[in-house]
């Protein structure tokens, strides 16, 4: 039996996972992207972007080898969460609640990458080192022949002129997606009009392995368990501001920047870890609601191609590694006389993939909106919906599983 030949297009952590679980499962896989090495960094320097890792992406990565080639310095378990509304509701989430050990894992989006590059050239797994141009239409829509797939049912091109042909071509190339444009998947793009900011901070008091989150109404504050430096505790900064109020704070000259932040922060977090320092230079991402239809024939997206969500529950990437996990399953238990690109085997891949996207799409929009809002039943709601929640042992339970990914 002739083995499944797949392009990822698209080199970050989820086209990496992607390509890298692929080859594990026996499919002739190629990557076709840049590489793009993540810089080496001291014991005291840290990636600027960070991500929480449930335990379903965690195990992922365990089953993918990835997982072990992390340095685990630089790994920080997450043992409990604490919420605050914009009034007296709060909510208390310690991992103990659902009998575990760890809610998530904060890990460096560089070392990640790191890793699953360094698994993937332990594997083998061939790099193009070129972009996405274009997609040939004819094959792309071609159908099946006698119940059985074409044996090519993709043609790309690449920016150097190069023609590659495949079974499947999976689009893990970000927001932007090429490939998504080309296959004439629909998407639908609703911006928020806020900008995520992340930094890294000093902070006086040690987090003691907590994640901290505040909706402060017009904003989103979470500090984020980072491993202690030389300087003493740390936490990875994710502020979700207005673009206006983003622009301008990340305009300011230094000085002005770490004494507006450090006095605006103060007095969000009441103190929590006392006075916060920056430890590194902010940066800025616009934030959207995407969703996309996903799959057409011979091709199928995932990650941010496929959809992105408000970074306000962290679940961003753990959606992307989800996507991977399912569209390995998909396509390792079809039928064998079906190509991985047959639009039948594609369409299991959507469905399995529907309810956590669409779930996950409206939490975090949900919560977004509701918090958002000014009107004062609204406000007072919010906030007694947190204080109830905190005191039903079953509800706690639940958001520590749904976020582990179960």
């Amino acid at each position: 039996m002739k083995k499944d030949t797949i392009i990822v297009c698209g080199t970050g952590i989820a086209g990496l996972a992607c390509g890298l679980g692929l080859a594990r499962a026996g499919a002739s896989v190629s990557l076709l992207g840049p590489r793009t090495l993540p810089p080496v960094l001291d014991a005291q320097s840290y990636h600027p972007r960070v991500y929480a890792i449930s335990a379903a992406s965690q195990a992922l990565l365990d089953r993918l080898g990835v997982w072990r080639l992390m340095d685990a310095r630089r790994i920080t378990p997450v043992e409990a969460m604490e919420i605050y509304g914009d009034g007296d509701g709060a909510l208390d989430l310690q991992a103990w609640h659902d009998a575990q050990q760890t809610l998530a894992w904060i890990v460096e989006s560089g070392e990640i990458e790191r890793a699953l590059q360094q698994a993937v050239q332990v594997f083998g797994v061939p790099w193009v080192e070129a972009s996405f141009a274009s997609l040939n239409a004819a094959n792309h829509a071609a159908g099946s022949v006698g119940g059985r797939a074409p044996v090519h049912a993709v043609h790309l091109t690449t920016d150097q002129g190069r023609v590659m042909q495949a079974d499947l071509l999976v689009g893990a190339d970000g927001a932007r997606s090429p490939v998504r444009h080309a296959a004439g998947i629909h998407h639908h793009y609703t911006p928020y009009g806020d900008t995520g900011v992340v930094a890294h901070l000093d902070a006086e008091i040690p987090h003691q392995h907590k994640a901290l989150q505040w909706f402060t109404g017009d904003s989103v504050l979470a500090l984020l368990p980072m491993p202690d430096t030389a300087a003493g505790a740390q936490v990875s900064m994710v502020w979700s501001l207005p673009e206006r109020r983003a622009r301008e704070f990340l305009a300011m000259e230094g000085p002005v920047q770490q004494e507006f932040l450090a006095s605006r922060v103060l007095a969000i977090t009441g103190a929590r870890l006392g006075r916060l320092r920056l430890r590194s230079t902010p940066l800025g991402f616009p934030l959207s609601l995407e969703r996309s239809g996903l799959v057409a024939p011979g091709v199928a997206l995932v990650g941010d191609a496929a959809h992105r969500v408000h970074p306000l529950a962290g679940q961003g990437l753990n959606l992307g590694l989800g996507d991977v996990q399912d569209l390995l399953n998909v396509i390792q238990t079809k039928e064998t006389f079906r190509r991985a690109g047959d639009i039948r085997v594609l369409s299991r891949y959507r469905r399995a993939r529907a309810e956590p996207v669409l779930a996950m799409s409206l939490v975090t929009d949900g919560l977004h909106r509701v918090f958002a809002s000014q009107c004062a039943p609204l406000a007072w709601a919010r906030n007694e919906g947190m204080r109830l929640v905190d005191r039903v042992p079953f509800l706690k339970r639940r958001l520590i599983q749904a976020a582990a990914g179960n």
